[in-house]
Parts: C-alpha cells; sequence; structure tokens
C-alpha cells in the first residue's frame, strides 16, 4: 500500500498557490483494508473515502471506460493492480496529472511540469474526449490560471471543438454546467472561460444568448468598443475587480441579453433591450437552475441598469418608482449590489475602466434621502392607496432637494 498527494495539491504548490484542500491516491489496497483502518466511505461511483483524522479524501487507485453518451456513462476499476500512472492516465490536464510520494518526489508520467512552465494547458490522452466536463473545466482552470499566463494548448483545443462537434456537450445536465459555470464566475478574470467556451463552439450550444452578443454593434458615442460581446466581458471582469459576490458578477454577465435579438434594422439602437434582457435571463435561469437570488438580481439589473446610467435626467417621482421597483426599502443589501452591478456596467467600456461614475453617488443620494423621510407624521389619518401617495411624494420631494437635474 503505497499513498500519493495528487492533483491540485501538487499543481499549487509548484505555482505557489496556497491550496486548501488536499486529495491522494491509494495504490495496492482495498476498501476493505480501507476501512479496517478507521477510512470512511464517501463514493458511490467509485472507492473514497475520508481520513479518520484529516478528513482529506482518499481515493482508491482506478481505472475507467466509457460506456455511453455525457459524463455519467462510466464504469471504473479500482483494484490493488491498478497503478499510480493507470490512475493519472485518466485525469484531465497534465498539470493536474502530477503526484508526489511519501518521499517528496514528483511522479510525473504525462509532462505536466513541463507544462506548468511552459504555461499550458495540455489535455493528457485522447480519453479526455470521454468527459464533456473537462470542457468547461479547461475553460474554469484557463480562468483561474489566467494571471499566470496560461494559454490552452492547440491539440487540446481542436479536441474540445470535436467534441462540441460530436454532441458531446449536449449530454451536460444543467446543474453541472452551473456548477463549473458558477466556480469559474468566482475567479479573478472570469471572461476567460466564456472566451475559451466560444473558441471552441460549446458557449452557443450551452450559452446561446450570450454568444450571440458578439458582432452585435452598439452606438460607438456610448460604446467605444462598439461590439455587445466585447462590452459584456468587459463588464464581467470590471465586477471581478469591484467585488467577490458571485451574484452580481452573473448579473453583469446576463444585464444586456436583449442586444443580442435586437432586429438589424435598428442597430446600433437597441431601444426596448431591457425588457427583452429580463425574459432571456428568466429563460436562461430556469434552463441552467440557477438559484433564484441570482436570478432575482440579475431581472433587476437587466430592467433597470438603463435608470441607473440615466438618474440625473429622471424626475424625483420616477426615482422613487425606480427605488421602490427595485424593492431597495426593503432589501438595501440588494440595492447595494445592484449599484456595483451598474457600476462594472458603466466602467465596462473602452476607455471609462478607471473612471469612477457619478452616477452610483446620485443613485445612493437619492436613495438615502428618500429613506431618511419619517413616514409616521405623513401617513396618520390615512388608508389605502393615500398612504402609499404620500410616502411616494415625500420621498420624492427629498429626492428633488438633492438638485440632480440641475448638476
Amino acid at each position: 500500500m503505497k499513498t500519493y498527494l495528487v492533483g491540485g495539491a501538487v499543481r499549487d504548490r509548484l505555482l505557489g498557490i496556497e491550496h486548501s484542500e488536499s486529495d491522494w491516491v491509494v495504490v495496492g489496497t482495498t476498501p476493505e483494508q480501507m476501512l479496517a483502518d478507521n477510512f470512511r466511505p464517501v463514493g458511490k461511483d467509485f472507492p473514497v473515502f475520508l481520513h479518520p483524522d484529516t478528513h482529506e479524501e482518499y481515493a482508491l487507485a482506478r481505472t475507467e471506460r466509457k460506456t455511453a453518451p455525457g459524463y455519467h456513462g462510466f464504469n471504473f476499476h479500482a483494484a490493488p493492480d491498478v497503478t499510480l500512472k493507470q490512475d493519472l492516465k485518466r485525469r484531465d490536464l497534465t498539470i493536474n496529472a502530477i503526484a508526489k510520494d511519501e518521499a517528496g518526489d514528483l511522479i510525473d508520467p504525462y509532462g505536466g511540469v513541463a507544462d506548468l512552465e511552459a504555461r499550458v494547458l495540455r489535455h493528457v490522452s485522447e480519453a479526455f474526449a470521454e468527459d464533456p466536463v473537462r470542457v468547461l473545466r479547461v475553460a474554469r482552470f484557463a480562468a483561474r490560471l489566467h494571471a499566470f499566463d496560461f494559454t490552452v494548448a492547440e491539440e487540446t483545443q481542436a479536441l474540445m471543438r470535436q467534441m462540441v462537434e460530436a454532441g458531446e456537450v449536449d449530454a451536460l445536465i444543467p446543474e453541472r454546467v452551473w456548477a463549473e459555470t458558477h466556480k469559474a464566475l468566482s475567479e479573478d478574470k472570469p471572461s476567460v472561460y466564456f472566451e475559451v467556451l466560444r473558441s471552441c463552439g460549446a458557449l452557443d450550444k450551452l450559452f446561446p444568448e450570450i454568444d450571440r452578443l458578439w458582432g452585435v454593434p452598439q452606438p460607438e458615442r456610448w460604446h467605444p468598443e462598439i461590439d455587445t460581446g466585447v462590452h459584456t466581458m468587459m463588464v464581467l471582469d470590471q465586477a471581478a475587480k469591484l467585488t467577490g459576490d458571485v451574484q452580481v458578477r452573473f448579473a453583469t454577465l446576463v444585464h444586456d441579453l436583449g442586444k443580442g435579438t435586437t432586429p438589424s434594422d435598428v442597430l446600433p439602437s437597441h431601444h426596448g433591450h431591457e425588457k427583452r434582457s429580463v425574459k432571456l435571463v428568466k429563460g436562461l435561469s430556469q434552463r441552467l437552475r440557477v438559484p433564484n437570488h441570482y436570478r432575482d438580481l440579475a431581472v433587476i439589473v437587466a430592467e433597470y441598469h438603463g435608470h441607473y446610467h440615466r438618474i440625473a435626467d429622471m424626475k424625483a417621482s420616477t426615482i422613487v418608482r425606480t427605488l421602490t421597483s427595485l424593492d431597495a426599502f426593503r432589501r438595501p443589501e440588494r440595492f447595494a449590489q445592484f449599484l456595483l452591478a451598474c457600476e462594472a456596467d458603466a466602467r465596462g467600456r473602452t476607455g471609462y475602466e478607471d473612471e469612477l461614475p457619478v452616477q452610483t453617488a446620485q443613485m445612493q443620494a437619492c436613495f438615502d434621502a428618500a429613506r431618511e423621510v419619517d413616514v409616521q407624521p405623513l401617513i396618520k389619518g390615512l388608508q389605502g392607496k393615500a398612504v402609499k401617495i404620500a410616502i411616494d411624494d415625500a420621498r420624492a420631494e427629498a429626492i428633488a432637494a438633492l438638485g440632480l437635474r440641475e448638476s
């Protein structure tokens, strides 16, 4: 029985990245022996155990064989005669197929160290093509390791395109797509994930609403970058700089989906794209099983980000209605998320990346003024609609006193 540290822990140590989890492969033993050593079983498809003291995962060395389309169609074989080299061969990328033995020596049968030094994401073997989740994982690793200048090997890009053309990604279940996408949105450069998927054709299959944004022009006066797909990726990366909140990042990703359905005869104008975006955000969220709180923030950002940009030109009464529609008075924390997403939208334009938009402070000031209105004296003796009218009028008066329309 021999134990090896494998995967991300080895890779990250070699790159000088902190890691929180360690995975281990055990060669030359059986599930019965692991149980006898007080390891706790957790694997459903193949034998994985938790260490009795550290609770880290220990998996028996295994091989796998493709039996059906998709990523569930595998038979796994774990036995004492399965070697470490065989186990590493089934892994996705060479940089994830490096092991370290108990003496601290590296075992690297597939050139992972060389690819780490060359900053290349390369598949280990042709078995890569048997699991469509690996298309998502490569894109996610490209986003995670972007700061280290990693690129996807040409042969791996070609293999991913073949997988897409063969319909392999069509077998991915929504929950797995969302899980990998959520992780990618957590990275420092999430746009890379979507760009890699687009380069192999998977974006069109998995996120057609996003894929169709490329090539759609916007007015150059407001969008020097012109292309809506380029703008969307810029906005997403600005959101990543502003906040680690993945809800905000997702909202920026989908805020302009409606521009992809603008009739060609009215381009580059996109009148009414907000309402179209709302419908598309809801459809995408339902299809991919996006959690409701992610969807809800994305919907209000899609529908009302234009109000943010035009805040100084809006009537005070319209601002009150907007704040009410945003549910800002009951959910100020979500209003703060809304402002972050809109700020990312303003800064996600060529030449505006480092400019702090005045609209954030203006809209925050309107909210603060409206929230400070003491409503109790206003509603005394009133009932029904009269209560809402009195409150809205008082809040509008407080906002008008700010003088935004003159600023």
